[in-house]
C-alpha cells in the first residue's frame, strides 16, 4: 500500500492555482488541537460577553485560529506568484489575495473532515 500525506486541490476561484494540503493523521490532528485549545476557549468565553471590546477581540482570536490552521494544513501553493516569487503557505497568508486564502482555509477544514465542535476547540 502507497499512502500519499498530501492531496492536492484545484482553486475553484484561479484557474491554474492548485492547493496541495496536508492529510488529517492521528498525531496532527492532536498537534493541531493542542495548537488551538488556549485560543479557541478564551475566545468562546469572550464572544459570550457583552463589551464591545471582548467581541472584537474574540474576533482577532478566531482570526488567528484560521491562521494557525492554514499554516498546519497548507503543504504548498502551486500556480501562484506574488511579487514575481512562487508563493508559499507563509506568502499567500501575508500578501496573497485574501478570496484565495480562504479557499485554502476551506479545503484544509473539508480534508480535515473537522467536526464544528472540533473546529471550536
Amino acid at each position: 500500500m502507497e499512502y500519499q500525506s498530501t492531496v492536492t486541490v484545484e482553486s475553484k476561484n484561479q484557474p491554474g492555482v492548485r492547493f496541495r494540503l496536508n492529510r488529517m493523521s492521528f498525531g496532527r490532528r492532536l498537534e493541531l488541537l493542542r495548537r488551538v485549545r488556549e485560543l479557541a476557549g478564551r475566545a468562546e468565553f469572550l464572544e459570550a460577553g457583552e463589551d464591545p471590546r471582548e467581541k472584537i477581540e474574540a474576533t482577532l482570536l478566531v482570526g488567528e485560529i484560521d491562521r494557525l490552521y492554514l499554516l498546519w494544513g497548507l503543504a504548498g501553493v502551486e500556480g501562484l506568484e506574488l511579487d514575481g516569487q512562487a508563493a508559499t503557505p507563509e506568502t499567500l497568508l501575508e500578501a496573497g489575495p485574501e478570496e484565495l486564502c480562504r479557499e485554502a482555509l476551506a479545503a484544509i477544514k473539508a480534508e480535515a473532515g473537522l467536526s464544528e465542535d472540533e473546529e471550536r476547540n
